[in-house]
């Protein structure tokens, strides 16, 4: 032990006094300890006190001294025996401490060696031997001189197995701190499983423990050896658990730094690369966003949002998921024109001229855009109608909408509504799922660019409801004057006012609409064209747009008003002009391959040529033809493409009065059939048919066309006329055709489609037609163009129809 090289330490732990260059580790051996217990404590000692720590018995520790008493001590004392009383002070402040500054108990120790440092101070290695009691002093000056009473150490029994356990955890938790505190050498474990002596196992542990000096006061207080070692356990336990939870927190903010500096170096490396490659880094891209939130328009509470959106973007880190779904709002908010509206054009001269170039007829509508511009330029301000174009395909619905919009010099917008069955797509997805985007109708006006274009919403009538949600009702919101100024959708999350659009929704049937969201919109019926009107639409709009299309001029190709009609009648059935344009572009494709090949046609196209390039014509069954069989009655019919002409046929043959009724007819059909027998039964005496003929004759009615499904009320006075006819064998007046709904009590009650139905009527050179007097009020809303060359029989009863409709003469049989 005498003589050890040691180290330069300026601090106390294990880790200072074991180092690689050290010879030997200053353990104490049992002969050590023996030695010592040997010696005498002097009874004056020269008091050396300690400011941060604290000397245990057989531990070696380095000192510095540097305060002159302090030095001037260990210089005489290093000449002389070497033996000084250690003690700590009890105030670290006190530069100069006096007995009430120190602690009693202190301990005796030994000068190993004594170096002189460069900066001018002591520094002393030392050794504790005893503990001690300071008593009298004896001087202050120059440095201070004690009586000195050995304490006497209360050592345990050899046998005492308590004592040894707890000397084995002491040395077991020792070799666990080692290993949790990174500030210690893996080596002293070494020097833990080499202590042979119990009590120096106790005084260096306790010497070295991250203690407190009065902690550590407190345990060399202790006389009993076996207390303090229980003391200095309970104090390693709680510095274990301390360590323990230190090195966990210092993991997880390890790994959590670790992962921050990896995603920031990577992402100044792509910002580098970005500004290298010429590209605009993030923070010039949220600059320019600031910048663009400056020009809108928006609202305050539109302005917040941004901000705040923008400032949860900033605090993103570029390369997390949810930054580009962040971006991705703001670039909707910035894009979407808020406030920002186009200027009407306010000339109504001009805008009747562009409407009237576009479509031929549709007054109905072309009046109501007119009056909307007319109220507009006289307030300013009002809030935009929201009409529904209710009609057969092909009339020109939907490119109205195209016209109205030049016509008010708006932006236009088609949104097409058939087989919609997510609400989704109306109010948007919520954008915490991913892919969400917002619904169809904030994707159009970011489109458009203003927050007031003409906004077409094609086939509303065919929308559907699913497991996702019913449309319809997410409609309700839109279409709506009073909730629409503040339209939500999910992913905007903000209300955006819609009340300048002009809504423009287009329906061929409007019994499959909602009635809440028929009851939001203004129904205008948009009634299919007549054979003139059709040919006009022909000459003016279809066939310049086919020419146009195929690069062909009028000097190419002309087609007459007569052959127009030929085509027209012989090859076409619909009330719009969809079927015409289809057979005008193969007339305009056959004189375009003639010109492309060098073959001789026809440029003014003759009924031959009609023939020859669309075929036989195959649509003319509609034609009234004779009236010399009785029981074959014309009646007229509304379907969706437009009204239709149909034959009631009804036969008599031997049996038991039987009804029989064929032709794929409907449940209503089918009671108007009974109905019409029923009041034949009750009045035919009125009828001048026999009554026998009714009881020995069944009756089959029949219907033509029987692939097609038939129903509804409107062919119950031609069902009743054809069974009159047939019992009578009275022939049915000439050019005669009728509709209408009858009652048991022989009651004509009205129907709807007039207009189509008179439409039919003219196709099928129909001269005379009866109606019910009920139905007057909507012949007297079509224009008189429609109704010329057709004669009105207006009826209130079922007497009053079998007088105009059956002749005295009979037919042939």
């Amino acid at each position: 032990m005498s003589n050890p090289k040691f180290l330069n330490i300026d601090s106390l732990s294990l880790q200072h006094i074991l180092d690689e260059e050290a010879e030997l580790i200053p353990l104490m051996t049992p002969e050590d300890e023996e030695e010592i217990k040997n010696e005498d404590v002097p009874e004056v000692l020269p008091i050396l006190p300690l400011r941060n720590t604290v000397l245990f018995p057989g531990v070696v520790i380095p000192i510095t001294a540097g305060r002159d008493q302090s030095i001037k001590l260990l210089k005489e004392a290093n000449a002389g025996n070497k033996t000084i009383g250690v003690v700590a002070q009890n105030n670290e402040s006190v530069e100069n401490p006096a007995k009430k500054d120190i602690y009693t108990i202190g301990t005796v120790a030994r000068i190993l060696r004594m170096l002189k440092m460069p900066d001018g101070n002591t520094m002393v290695v030392i050794q504790g031997k005893k503990r001690f009691e300071v008593g009298e002093f004896l001087q202050t000056e120059p440095y201070i001189k004690a009586t000195a009473k050995e304490m006497v150490e209360d050592y345990p029994d050899e046998k005492d197995t308590e004592f040894t356990a707890i000397i084995d955890s002491i040395r077991d938790l020792a070799i666990r701190i080692i290993k949790e505190n990174p500030n210690l050498p893996t080596e002293a474990t070494f020097a833990i499983k080499n202590i042979q002596s119990n009590s120096f196992l106790v005084n260096f542990v306790s010497s070295n423990m991250n203690l407190e000096v009065e902690e550590k006061q407190e345990l060399l207080n202790i006389n009993n050896l076996k207390d303090r070692a229980l003391a200095t356990l309970k104090r390693m336990d709680t510095e274990l658990q301390r360590l323990e939870l230190k090195n966990v927190i210092h993991s997880k903010v390890r790994e959590d730094m670790d992962q921050q500096q990896r995603e920031y170096y990577l992402h100044q490396q792509m910002k580098t690369i970005q500004e290298e490659l010429g590209g605009v880094s993030y923070d010039e891209e949220i600059q320019e966003m600031k910048a663009k939130a400056k020009k809108k328009k928006w609202s305050k509470e539109i302005a917040d949002v941004f901000d705040k959106e923008l400032g949860r973007l900033q605090r993103m880190n570029p390369q997390v998921a949810e930054y580009s779904v962040q971006r991705n709002y703001l670039d909707l908010l910035l894009e979407l024109p808020w406030g920002e509206y186009s200027n009407d054009k306010f000339d109504l001269k001009r805008a009747q001229k562009i409407l009237d170039r576009d479509h031929f007829g549709l007054d109905k509508v072309k009046e109501r855009i007119i009056e909307h511009l007319a109220v507009l330029k006289l307030k300013g301000d009002m809030k935009s109608p929201i009409i529904c174009l209710y009609g057969p395909p092909g009339v020109g619905k939907t490119s109205l909408g195209k016209s109205i919009a030049e016509s008010l010099g708006r932006k236009y917008i088609r949104m097409s509504l058939g087989g919609l069955r997510d609400e989704a797509e109306i109010r948007g997805h919520r954008k915490t799922y991913i892919g969400a985007m917002p619904g169809r109708i904030i994707q159009n006006i970011k489109k458009a660019g203003t927050s007031n274009p003409v906004f077409v919403l094609d086939e509303i009538d065919k929308l559907s409801s699913s497991h996702s949600g019913d449309p319809s009702s997410a409609m309700l919101e839109v279409l709506d004057p009073e909730q629409n100024t503040s339209f939500y959708d999910n992913y905007l999350e903000v209300g955006y006012d819609l009340s300048k659009v002009l809504f423009i929704a287009t329906a061929n049937n409007l019994s499959t609409i909602p009635w809440a969201l028929r009851d939001r919109m203004e129904i205008i019926n948009v009634s299919g064209y007549i054979i003139e009107e059709k040919i006009e639409i022909a000459r003016k709009h279809l066939l310049p747009k086919q020419l146009k299309a195929h690069g062909l001029t009028s000097k190419d190709l002309q087609i007459g008003k007569r052959q127009l009609e030929k085509i027209i009648e012989g090859y076409t059935r619909e009330s719009g002009v969809r079927g015409l344009d289809k057979k005008i572009a193969k007339i305009v494709r056959y004189a375009a391959k003639s010109i492309a090949m060098n073959e001789e046609y026809n440029t003014k196209i003759s009924n031959d040529d009609i023939v020859k390039i669309l075929g036989v014509p195959r649509l003319e069954r509609d034609k009234y033809e004779n009236n010399d069989v009785p029981g074959v009655v014309t009646g007229l019919a509304w379907t969706s493409v437009g009204g239709d002409i149909l034959f009631i046929e009804s036969i008599l043959s031997k049996g038991k009065g039987n009804l029989s009724i064929t032709g794929n007819l409907g449940k209503v059909m089918k009671e108007s059939a009974t109905i019409a027998m029923e009041f034949i039964k009750a009045n035919a005496e009125e009828f001048g048919i026999n009554s026998d003929d009714l009881e020995k004759k069944n009756v089959h009615i029949h219907v033509p066309e029987g692939a097609t499904p038939k129903d509804g009320p409107s062919a119950g006075i031609t069902m009743l006329t054809s069974l009159v006819s047939a019992f009578t064998g009275r022939k049915v007046k000439s050019k005669l055709a009728m509709t209408g709904e009858i009652t048991l009590r022989g009651k004509v009650l009205p129907v709807g489609g007039i207009q189509e139905k008179i439409l039919a009527a003219k196709r099928a050179n129909i001269k005379e037609i009866i109606l019910c007097k009920d139905n007057k009020k909507d012949i007297d809303e079509i224009k008189p163009q429609y109704l010329k060359g057709l004669t009105f029989h207006y009826v209130d009863s079922m007497k009053e129809v079998i007088k105009i409709a059956l002749l005295k003469q009979k037919a042939t049989k």
